[in-house]
């Protein structure tokens, strides 16, 4: 199966684990990612406070550069990058003038037909006997699925999952042979683009997550967004110093729990990059034993 992909800045730079996590898993399933071809950052997270035309526009031209290459289907593996794509597919569908406009602006014709998926959903598209047959060591621990702001809002365009109790994460952890649990900050922000303008804001955010996790019992947090990441696991010394407690539960990619179930090289998923190592034990199905993703 053949998937574009777009990888946006941050799989490129300081999330580069995920973007190794993703197509060490895409080759694992045999799903082939094609990368859209002369991309450009799609904007997030300030442009469309600064400028609504250029926040169209950026998003844009990556979509038609998309539709040139004949791409059906884009895989957006970054939360911040898929809202703003699918929001932008949705409003220029929705406003001939503004997509008139807009291809003038990108110097190209904008269609719409290039559909986007997130990381979720590129997973949902493994075939059932796939997964019966991939799972080498099952990722049998308690864990917190974290979805973030953006993977399910604004509801009404994505339409992906329940905005307050989402489920489609869980339901993939319970395939690798995890334990989802029930807890309350699956939705809540992390801080988000605050990171650097305003780090004591996004350590109690993040602070708050990370106590709720570990408090319901959860041995890891599963994310399926770079900033989500990036918050919870480089920001780890300012939220351990804003809460004056220390906080070992590791963050992994929704991408590298499944890489390791199927029994894939821990570097090829980036684990070693964390800041927070993931010194959790993961059971190899074949001999019982237990070893250390790190």
């Amino acid at each position: 199966m053949k998937i574009g992909f777009y990888p946006g800045c941050s799989l490129t730079g300081s999330s580069r684990e995920y973007s190794e996590s993703v197509k060490a898993l895409a080759e694992a399933v045999g799903f082939e990612l094609l990368e859209v071809p002369d991309w450009n950052c799609c904007g997030a997270t300030a442009a469309h406070n600064l400028n609504h035309e250029l926040s169209l526009a950026l998003p844009a031209r990556i979509l038609a550069a998309a539709e040139a290459a004949g791409m059906e289907e884009v895989v957006v593996p970054c939360a911040a990058c898929y809202s703003r794509l699918f929001v932008t597919r949705h409003d220029l569908l929705e406003n001939e003038d503004l997509k008139k406009k807009v291809s003038e602006i990108i110097g190209t014709e904008y269609k719409g037909t290039a559909r986007i998926i997130n990381i979720i959903e590129m997973i949902e598209r493994i075939p059932e006997e796939k997964w019966q047959t991939a799972i080498k060591a099952p990722f049998a621990h308690k864990v917190a699925c974290y979805y973030g702001c953006l993977l399910v809002r604004p509801h009404k365009i994505l339409n992906f999952d329940r905005p307050e109790e989402p489920q489609t994460m869980d339901a993939i952890m319970k395939k690798i042979g995890a334990n989802p649990i029930d807890w309350a900050f699956k939705v809540e922000c992390c801080g988000a683009g605050f990171s650097v303008s305003r780090t004591p804001t996004v350590a109690r955010l993040s602070g708050n997550i990370l106590t709720d996790a570990i408090e319901r019992g959860a041995e890891a947090i599963i994310v399926a967004c770079p900033m989500c990441h990036s918050n919870l696991d480089m920001r780890r010394s300012a939220i351990e110093k804003f809460n004056k407690k220390k906080y070992n539960i590791p963050v992994i990619y929704i991408t590298q729990a499944v890489g390791l179930a199927m029994g894939l090289d821990r570097k090829k998923l980036g684990l070693q990059r964390h800041k927070v190592p993931v010194n959790i034990p993961v059971e190899t199905a074949a001999s019982g034993t237990q070893t250390r993703a790190s």
